[in-house]
């Protein structure tokens, strides 16, 4: 299988392409940073500026799936309004350029994965959200209901298209988990406002295969949500990471300092979604991690 990868620097991307390698795919990754990846047997790297399909298109020809990724990482601090634009430009822009191409392809490729997030269905307080759910109306929702309609055009022209809404992705080579202990580590973990805010997690391996599964799996189609069966809160969430780290649990961090801090970057932390991934578990996806401790044993405690 070919398989044409954006976004291949990012903490899902390098794994995702590991693991498609490891199973004898032909991987194209179009990066707008080439130097940060070495090109090796079976991999091959394409620069683009993340808005055209200039010196690339012509290569969807030969794929028989796509995956992207592609968007600038929207836990960097702080959220002035000029890093907003970027984070919604980085993430449309592929999406049109990726669609353009598909457009121009012949043939076209059988599937088209389109990266999103838990962030789409808004604040949630204590409900359990499926697949089904409404979108919500603040900054990451909206942006993630746009990231989704920059490539849902590729369905009418016969490829089709899944969306994956991903929740916290637990790695510890990256991503908000480091940050997250980082506090614990030093003995100052405790919760983060009120702590009744969801916390919809997936271990990385589990990320990686679902992924590899809704690419091969030809009876999957639409929207799933990955992030791992037992979501939990926020408190119970640094509790179960104090434990593993056999650190104390203790200190409270105010919802009104966190906002003061981090302005409305802060609804990362203080808000969140109880999201379950129905339609994956419906169509035969069996998780490897199913509760937080276990993913947590794993990337901190080696088991």
């Amino acid at each position: 299988m070919n398989v044409l990868v954006t976004g291949g620097t990012g903490l899902i991307g390098k794994p995702l392409i590991q693991s498609l390698r490891a199973k004898g795919y032909d991987v194209t990754v179009l990066s707008r940073n080439i130097k940060k990846m070495s090109v090796s047997p079976g991999l091959q790297i394409l620069e683009w500026d993340g808005r055209t399909d200039t010196g690339w298109g012509r290569q969807l020809s030969k794929m028989d799936a796509v995956i992207n990724l592609a968007g600038e990482n929207i836990g960097s601090f702080p959220w002035t309004e000029k890093r907003k634009r970027i984070f919604r430009e980085s993430r449309i822009g592929a999406g049109n350029a990726l669609t353009e191409a598909v457009q121009q392809a012949e043939p076209r490729p059988r599937v088209f994965i389109q990266a999103s997030a838990v962030g789409y269905y808004g604040p949630r307080g204590t409900e359990q959200v499926d697949e089904s759910a409404e979108p919500g109306d603040d900054f990451s929702a909206k942006l993630c209901v746009d990231w989704e309609a920059s490539t849902e055009k590729v369905e009418s022209l016969g490829v089709c298209h899944i969306i994956i809404r991903t929740g916290v992705v637990l790695a510890n080579n990256g991503g908000v988990l480091p940050l997250m202990a980082l506090p614990v580590r030093m003995f100052a973990g405790g919760r983060l406002g009120a702590g009744r805010q969801g916390i919809p997690w997936i271990h990385i391996f589990d990320e990686v295969n679902a992924i590899q599964f809704l690419v091969e799996n030809e009876t999957t189609q639409g929207i799933y949500n990955l992030s791992a069966p037992k979501p939990v809160s926020s408190a119970d969430f640094i509790k179960t990471l104090s434990v593993v780290l056999r650190r104390p649990y203790w200190i409270h961090a105010p919802q009104s300092a966190l906002r003061l801090v981090l302005g409305e970057m802060s609804t990362l932390l203080l808000e969140g979604q109880y999201a379950v991934p129905k339609r994956l578990l419906e169509g035969g996806f069996t998780f490897k991690y199913k509760s937080a401790e276990s993913a947590l044993r794993n990337l901190f405690g080696g088991r």
